[in-house]
C-alpha cells in the first residue's frame, strides 16, 4: 500500500470522527440560518463601505467611525449567534484533532517511531498549540 492509498484511508477515518462529524453538521446549520447569513452579507457590505471610505481622497471621518461602530455591532451579533458558537466550537475540536494528526506525522518524518512518539509532549514549532515550552 502507498502513502496516497493509506492517506485516502486516513481521510476516510477522519470523516467518520465524531469531531468532524459535529464540524459538518455545524457548517450546514449554519449555511441554512437565514438570520446568520443575512447578518454575514450586512457585515461584508458594511466593510465594503468601509473600505471605500477609508480609500476615499477626502475621508469622511464621522462616517468612519459610524461605519466602525455598525461593522462591531454587526460582528457581535454574528459571532454570537447560537449557530456561529456551535460551528466555532465543533471547528475548534476539529482543528485539534488536525493539529494531533500533523504533530505526529511531523515526528514520524523526523523518525520518531510511529508506535511509541507521544504527541502531547512534543515541539510543533507553532505556539498557538504549546502547552509550555520543555
Amino acid at each position: 500500500m502507498d502513502v496516497i492509498e493509506i492517506t485516502r484511508k486516513l481521510g476516510a477515518a477522519i470523516q467518520q470522527d465524531e469531531r468532524y462529524i459535529n464540524y459538518a453538521k455545524a457548517k450546514l446549520a449554519n449555511d441554512n440560518d437565514e438570520n446568520l447569513q443575512k447578518n454575514i452579507g450586512e457585515f461584508n457590505l458594511i466593510r465594503m463601505q468601509l473600505d471605500n471610505e477609508l480609500s476615499a481622497e477626502e475621508r469622511n471621518e464621522d462616517k468612519i467611525k459610524e461605519l466602525n461602530e455598525q461593522l462591531r455591532m454587526i460582528y457581535t451579533q454574528v459571532m454570537s449567534s447560537d449557530s456561529m458558537v456551535a460551528y466555532n466550537t465543533a471547528k475548534a475540536g476539529l482543528d485539534k484533532m488536525l493539529n494531533e494528526i500533523n504533530t505526529l506525522i511531523s515526528m514520524c518524518v523526523e523518525g520518531e517511531d510511529p508506535e511509541t512518539c507521544d504527541i502531547s509532549s512534543s515541539c510543533t514549532g507553532s505556539c498557538s498549540t504549546c502547552g509550555g515550552c520543555h
